[in-house]
């Protein structure tokens, strides 16, 4: 581990909130290769991490730099509050990104291209928007001295794609004394719209998410030829078992968080939802339909199979990777359910393990967020929702730390948004980057 300090420059340029330069703060990000493989194998963090040093040291902060494997570092400030007697707030995100084919994309993932109101590439979502966004509300408040009411740590991240262990769970494990005093936190994949009809948008609030069982299904067999009868061969017993598992559908579990969710999408539509008939449900969800799908119930998802070296050889292991995501509160059903379907010849163990999060949607914060999307679209009403997949939030929930997903955008009804998530073509509307920026400056005023 390494860390430095970063001196001081000049500012630059800035606007109310920022919205001036966040998007050239997001392209210049999205340039940036910081492809996870989860292996080490791609280029690293480092250059994002001082990339965002030089951004923060240039109005007057003191970052630090951490580097828990060469090249996955991490950039972590402190701006002091008006009163540092209260309780901090923490804003997180992280820079690393899933890897891109550029072959496959529009526009180069690599290239911060600009084009039909949107700027294109792997990160403009997840999440290099929001690590845009706070350095650009960050940066004005610094250049015009408009310090927040309590101090806020920032937290720019490493590794969150491959479960954070190189970056949020390194400084939990570490560096616990970087968020002294921080009780409640903000991240991403949430406080995005999604639009009703002229009179409302709802935007999502991500008080909940899954949790996580990475698991990889070994079985055991005969090795033998090819070209013989083997009634114990490794590779049917197991594709066998993970064909069970893959089309399984498991039962509807409606968690608390889920639950507000349908009572207040209920009370939008002006219509009651039935929750036996989902899929009447989801219909009226359009993009954001398979994000709110798959926190129904438990899921798990087939991803990677192995076995074998020569067509006429049977071998004696086959091997299969599971992506499973539990609800809060039910993981010892899921985990049941899943020996169950599988057998027991199949030997499951975990690659990566994490909990389920939950928190009530109410508080000071809550009401924060609420006011500042109010103040720039008359027309918002924040909602709970539940994340189906997994943030960095786990790790600081470990502190003892409040977490919701925040990350404003005011979204066209047509942007397949779910679908920008690791997808091909990832993009971010230009006007919902300066959105987001203003409304994250509201919500520090009060946070």
């Amino acid at each position: 581990m390494s860390e430095s300090k970063p001196a001081g420059a000049g500012a630059g340029k800035g606007g109310r909130g920022g919205e001036d330069e966040v998007v050239d703060l997001c392209r210049d990000l999205i340039r940036i290769d910081t492809s996870n493989y989860g292996d080490h194998s791609g280029p690293g963090e480092r250059a994002a991490a001082e990339y965002v040093a030089e951004k923060l040291a240039e109005v007057g902060l003191e970052p630090q730099i951490f580097e828990s494997h060469k090249g996955r570092a991490s950039t972590v400030a402190r701006i002091e509050g008006e009163d540092p007697s209260r309780p901090a707030l923490l804003i997180h995100g992280h820079t690393d990104v899933v890897p891109a084919n550029a072959a496959d994309w529009t526009h180069h993932p690599f290239a911060g291209e600009i084009a039909d109101g949107c700027l294109w590439g792997r990160g403009a979502v997840d999440m290099k928007d929001m690590d845009a966004m706070t350095l650009a509300v960050v940066r004005d408040r610094m250049r015009t001295g408009r310090k927040p009411p309590r101090d806020v740590v920032l937290a720019f991240l490493a590794d969150e794609e491959a479960g954070g262990v190189y970056g949020a769970r390194h400084l939990v494990d570490k560096h616990p004394g970087l968020f002294e005093g921080v009780t409640e936190a903000i991240g991403e994949v949430g406080g995005f719209s999604f639009t009703v009809n002229e009179n409302l948008r709802l935007y999502l609030i991500e008080t909940a998410q899954k949790g996580m069982h990475w698991m990889r299904l070994t079985v055991d067999g005969t090795a033998g030829h090819g070209s013989m009868t083997n009634k114990d061969n490794a590779i049917t017993e197991l594709c066998e078992a993970v064909g069970r598992l893959g089309r399984h559908e498991f039962p509807v579990r409606m968690t608390k968080t889920v639950r507000s969710f349908l009572d207040e999408l209920s009370d939008a539509l002006g219509t009651p939802l039935d929750p036996e008939d989902m899929e009447t449900t989801l219909a009226k969800l359009g993009g954001i339909a398979k994000m709110i799908g798959t926190t129904l119930r438990n899921t798990a998802a087939p991803t990677m199979l192995g076995a074998g070296y020569k067509v006429n050889v049977i071998p004696g292991q086959a091997t299969a990777h599971v992506d499973g995501r539990f609800l809060p509160g039910y993981e010892e059903e899921f985990l049941a359910d899943l020996d169950r379907i599988l057998g027991p010849r199949v030997r499951r163990e975990d690659v990566h393990a994490d909990k389920a999060l939950e928190t009530s949607f109410d508080g000071k914060l809550v009401d924060a967020m609420q006011s500042a999307l109010k103040a720039e679209d008359p027309i918002a009403r924040a909602v709970p929702y539940m994340l189906s997949g997994g943030t960095d939030a786990k790790s600081f929930d470990d502190l003892g730390i409040r977490c919701f997903g925040f990350a404003p955008l005011q979204l066209p009804p047509e942007l397949d948004f779910a679908g920008m998530f690791h997808g091909v073509d990832e993009r971010v509307p230009l006007e919902g980057l300066k959105f987001g920026a203003r409304v994250l400056d509201r919500f520090l005023d009060q946070c």
